[in-house]
């Protein structure tokens, strides 16, 4: 099975390319998913969790307040390294059990790996290559003042909390621009599978290291 890293920016439409994918025949494992899965209350690291930061994190239902947890790490990055090496373990062997999984079902075909962080989280290395969605940031910031309602320094914050699309881009061994219309990024997505199926064709285990 090849194993494919999927990610993009803030504002990308990162999950509208996803779906294309799917829609072509992709696994598609959500990290966002699995973390809320890994969290849930009696779960270790939601014990974990509330003992390091405090009951204040639960919601009026007694559950983990996601949003209010990111909020009370966001410039922290003591209490977000915190948090991290809480969560993403037991994330990463959901993440592996779901491949397992999904490799006997179908040994030959192509698992793409949702993680919105990838590059800011260092986990480019897990994966065969990387797929990124591209939007400038430009675009981002406008999509993002829109689909939120928040003002232009607010998305620019936003922005700025996360590594720059720019960058990413140069990293990605594969990249869809959806600064465009949904036409176009169906277009590119379709390019980008024919990829993908190929190299699930022939040899799957070797990591892709060129860019694009």
């Amino acid at each position: 099975m090849l194993i494919m890293g999927l990610t993009g920016g803030i504002a990308t439409g990162k999950s509208t390319v996803a779906q294309m994918f799917v829609d072509l025949g992709a696994h598609l494992v959500d990290t966002d998913r699995l973390a809320r899965q890994a969290v849930a209350p009696g779960s270790p690291a939601f014990d974990e969790i509330v003992a390091a930061f405090g009951p204040g994190v639960l919601d009026a239902r007694g559950d983990l307040d996601r949003r209010g947890l990111r909020e009370k790490v966001f410039g922290d990055e003591t209490a977000r390294a915190r948090l991290n090496a809480i969560v993403h373990p037991r994330v990463a062997e959901l993440v592996q059990a779901e491949l397992k999984r999904l490799e006997t079902l179908d040994p030959g075909g192509v698992a793409l790996i949702d993680v919105p962080l990838l590059y800011e989280t260092n986990w480019q290395g897990r994966y065969q290559a990387v797929v990124l969605v591209y939007a400038p940031a430009e675009a981002q910031v406008a999509r993002l003042m829109a689909r939120d309602g928040v003002n232009r320094a607010s998305a620019q914050a936003a922005l700025k909390a996360q590594m720059d699309i720019e960058e990413k881009r140069a990293k990605a061994q594969f990249v869809v621009d959806n600064s465009g219309g949904l036409a176009e990024t169906h277009k590119q997505v379709k390019a980008v599978w024919s990829q993908l199926r190929a190299l699930a064709e022939t040899d799957s285990s070797r990591k892709l290291t060129d860019p694009n």
